[in-house]
């Protein structure tokens, strides 16, 4: 076998994405030049998709503590305590690359590796959310690339039988060469049985459990941390294939073989496959591991041992089970007709050594594998990021029509319904789902409780652009006031970083940025990071994405009868504008749809104000008082009324409104500015006292202004300046998006 393995060579390390730097510290490491394997084993699990070598010296700065925090950052998912003995399970992982090349199975496997981090937790998968970005909608690649993505999210979550219940598409030219493909997913464990991937126990059997092992993904961990070219398509191999129906034993099996006590621990096979289980569960057990690879399931023919070990196959586990209980645990998978084959156990390390055939084809210390380099490299701020910052929209003419400019505004495809994407969702299956797609936040019933919880997602590539450390903290807040206006107390957040190459200092810069605006919101909202992902080199032919961090929010509703949506529900209630003024045309999608322009500066935040404007809103969604509550965010002001007026038209035909405003600098600010800590909410006038009660101990800025009723959206200014149908309004809502997809 030794002998038709390639030669080792510095050349051949750095064709696997190693640094010549890199390969000399494995051969200083080893002792020795490593064998063939070995270099497959380090460029995979020393790629930045795996050992984070760039990120980890920021990383550390997110506040990640709670008393209400079980499990946090370094293991398959974070969780949070939510009361009665339960808990919630979730995480945040992008498939850009993968989606890039191979859209449909690229976004169908990234559903499958988000889901088997959750349920090798222990728990069951409740809710998917996908929040994807993509270039211009009238490109055809672009459309390609959206159906692609959709129906392969799609496919996979359905088959599986996991609602997909919430996310968000963005559209911006940045995204053109390299779509985001982040998906979230959320489970729920009794909260003293929640399992680890730990391979604890010296001389426990190691199981390998699901699918068999293919050629299919082989170096994909690599391919996710490289740029791409015109030549990206020729890395379709390293993309791959998922069956769900598989997924769904294996999560079955999964957890009955969890209840029998007999797992010790476990870990899903995604970027590196069982090279990355076998070093990172000995690794944090500081434990070692004898694998020997003739015993794995293979569904091809003469795969090496390099193979082998770097396939990226789906459906797989690594196991870890209790001595003496082999027999238990192969009956439980032979139930649901997977493999389940002992290859090794546990050792007292501190080496991982894995056999073929008996022959030792790799002997590496586990620490060296799983601990890989990291990176202090210098970053500063881009020369341009002044000039742009510097612009003034106001320099830009008034619009002619305020009213033709909502109606433009409503059909872009970012504001504009995402209907014709989660209606091809399953987003019910389990019978949960209590506010389906469409509302600030996903809401999901605790069976057997009067709990629920909320579920948003949120990240403005263009507020980060201009400015990343508040672009990514407003990202924060508004997927936890998203949450709040669900009436969820937001308890953890889990992030996807999706930036370009952090081998630019301007890159870095952005991300170093943002990881401090992430966790200074996050300790002003008191919620900590429970995980998530990292994702660089998003760029194609030196075209980087916007640096894009997307946060996701869960909180819990302590009676789920108790709910907010961001529909107006009828006429005659009073609409109320809670938050401070300060809002901006900088980085605003009215400045990049009417006048194609990315620049100017972000509004003002206050983390104090955002907090007590969230525990407004969820105290009032809690006590009854509001009919609606919905976060004022792309569009500004007009564009969230217009939203309120029609989302819900379908179920009540529509709710027109009247209100009015009190111009700032320049009308179309006030009117389609951006700023956070802003929330519409409408109230019966028979509630009208005590809502106002309410606010004043809230010691928050707000004001009433405007009525629900009619069939026109009207806004007056000292004069009416915006009187549009209501039906016109939702037509160009409805079609903005969907007609570029028919």
């Amino acid at each position: 076998m030794a002998g038709t393995e390639p030669k080792v060579t510095p050349d051949l390390a750095q064709s696997l994405g190693l640094t010549l730097d890199e390969y000399h510290r494995i051969v200083q490491r080893l002792g020795r030049e490593p064998s063939y394997t070995e270099l497959g084993l380090f460029s995979a699990l020393w790629s930045e998709h795996c050992a984070y070598k760039h990120s980890r010296v920021f990383l550390g700065r997110l506040p990640t503590r709670a008393p209400h925090l079980l499990q946090g950052p370094g293991e398959n998912a974070g969780a949070v305590d939510i009361g009665d003995g339960w808990a919630v399970v979730f995480k945040m992982e992008s498939h850009n690359h993968p989606s890039f090349i191979e859209p449909f199975q690229g976004a169908a496997t990234g559903v499958g590796g988000i889901l088997r981090d959750i349920f090798t937790m222990g728990a069951r998968p409740i809710a998917i959310l996908d929040s994807l970005r993509f270039g211009d909608p009238a490109d055809l690649k672009t459309r390609h690339l959206i159906n692609g993505v959709v129906s392969g999210i799609s496919w996979y979550g359905n088959c599986f039988g996991c609602p997909t219940v919430g996310g968000e598409i963005a559209f911006a030219p940045e995204y053109a060469g390299n779509p985001l493909v982040n998906v979230m997913c959320v489970g729920l464990v009794r909260s003293d049985r929640i399992h680890l991937a730990r391979a604890e126990g010296v001389g426990n059997p190691v199981f390998y459990v699901g699918n068999k092992t293919g050629r299919d993904g082989i170096h994909g961990a690599t391919m996710a941390s490289a740029t791409f070219d015109d030549e990206a398509e020729a890395k379709r191999p390293t993309v791959q294939v998922g069956d769900p129906f598989t997924e769904k034993l294996l999560l079955e099996a999964c957890l009955e073989a969890m209840a029998t006590g007999a797992v010790v621990g476990i870990q899903d096979m995604g970027a590196a496959g069982l090279a990355c289980c076998t070093s990172e569960m000995p690794a944090r057990s500081g434990t070692g591991m004898d694998v020997e690879l003739s015993a794995v399931p293979q569904r091809e023919t003469d795969m090496t041992p390099y193979e082998l070990l770097l396939s990226e196959s789906q459906e797989r586990m690594l196991l870890v089970g209790a001595n003496g209980r082999d027999e238990e645990l192969r009956r439980v998978f032979a139930k649901w007709e997977l493999d389940a084959v002992k290859i090794g156990e546990v050792t007292g390390g501190p080496d991982l050594v894995v056999r073929h055939h008996g022959e030792e084809v790799a002997h590496v210390p586990v620490e060296a594998l799983a601990d890989g380099p990291r990176y202090e490299k210098p970053y500063a701020p881009p020369a341009w990021l002044a000039e742009r910052r510097a612009f003034d929209p106001l320099s830009l003419p008034e619009p002619q029509d305020y009213g033709e400019t909502l109606v433009r505004l409503m059909g872009a495809p970012t504001i504009a319904s995402k209907e014709w994407a989660f209606r091809q969702y399953d987003q019910q299956v389990g019978t949960n789902t209590l506010v389906l797609p469409g509302s600030d936040a996903a809401v999901l019933r605790i069976k057997g409780t009067r709990r629920a919880i909320a579920i948003s997602t949120d990240g403005s590539g263009r507020q980060v652009f201009l400015d990343p450390r508040r672009g990514a903290a407003m990202a924060v807040c508004e997927a936890a006031r998203n949450v709040s206006c669900a009436g969820g107390r937001p308890l953890g957040v889990t992030d996807c970083m999706n930036f370009g190459s952090p081998e630019r200092p301007e890159i870095l810069w952005q991300f170093a940025e943002a990881i401090e605006g992430i966790a200074e919101a996050c300790r002003a909202l008191e919620v900590p990071v429970v995980g998530g992902n990292v994702s660089f080199y998003n760029e194609t032919s030196g075209t980087a994405i916007l640096p894009t961090p997307i946060c996701g929010v869960v909180g819990v509703l302590e009676d789920a009868g108790r709910l907010g949506t961001q529909w107006f529900k009828a006429a005659g209630h009073r609409i109320a504008l809670l938050g401070p003024d300060a809002v901006s045309l900088g980085g605003s999608e009215y400045l990049w749809t009417l006048h194609g322009r990315l620049a100017g500066r972000l509004a003002a935040l206050d983390l104090e104000i955002e907090r007590r404007v969230q525990s407004a809103v969820r105290a009032a969604v809690g006590a009854g008082l509001v009919t609606a509550a919905h976060d004022c965010a792309e569009g500004g002001l007009a564009a969230t009324l217009a939203e309120g007026c029609v989302t819900g038209a379908r179920a009540n035909g529509g709710v027109g409104c009247e209100v009015t405003v009190e111009p700032g600098r320049r009308l179309d600010e006030t009117l389609f500015g951006e700023g956070p800590s802003r929330v519409v909410v409408t109230v019966e006038p028979a509630r009208q006292r005590e809502f106002e009660a309410l606010m004043a101990e809230s010691a928050i800025p707000w004001r009433w202004i405007g009525t629900t009723g009619g069939e026109r959206v009207i806004v007056r200014a000292g004069e009416v300046v915006v009187n549009v149908p209501v039906d016109r309004i939702e037509h160009a809502w409805r079609n903005g998006f969907e007609r570029h997809m028919a």
